[in-house]
């Protein structure tokens, strides 16, 4: 069974004006501080990239890449992280923001949460583009959240599945071929 496009969820103009909203978000709450980005690879970079040029100029940041797999080629989380590319920086004392594209059950994100607090950042927070909240297995505290949205799998503005539709500059569902 395969999956085809489904009804656009977030359209690209709206995808926009939330994105300028959080950097604006972001720039109130650190107004000049050093902040360290750190983009979930791959999902989060469409975001990322549009999130860090809206931010005020104010901000120095420097940007790192993670990368995880919790779901291999299925729309269900299998619950077993894996770090596949771990930071390059030493993020000791800084203040961090990592940077998501989604938040589903929030397993993946206590993960990686959990291993960053080992690092001893200064701050630790979350700011992701999407939030699946009826879907949570575990409390995560998402400090600057783009769009609440429904149990559905979506794909699009860096979202995919199985490597597809990462390219559509709308979130899409998908819907199950028959």
């Amino acid at each position: 069974m395969g999956f085809d496009l489904g009804e656009v969820l977030i359209r690209r103009k709206t995808i926009q004006e939330r994105v300028r909203e959080l950097a604006f978000d972001i720039g109130s709450a650190y107004g000049d501080m050093d902040l360290v980005l750190i983009g979930v690879l791959k999902g989060a970079v469409v975001f990322l990239s549009d999130l860090i040029r809206e931010l005020p100029v104010s901000i120095t940041t420097e940007l790192d890449f993670l990368a995880v797999t919790s779901y291999g080629p299925s729309t269900e989380s299998s619950g077993v992280v894996r770090i596949i590319k771990d930071l390059d920086i030493n993020i000791n004392g800084r203040n961090v923001i990592i940077v998501e594209d989604i938040v589903d059950t929030g397993l993946t994100l206590s993960y990686l949460v959990s291993i960053l607090r080992e690092r001893e950042p200064e701050m630790l927070e979350i700011c992701s583009l999407l939030d699946k909240p009826s879907r949570r297995k575990t409390e995560i505290d998402i400090a600057f959240k783009g769009f609440e949205i429904p149990d559905e799998f979506v794909v699009g503005y860096g979202l995919d599945y199985s490597g597809r539709w990462r390219n559509l500059p709308e979130i899409h569902t998908l819907k199950k071929r028959d």
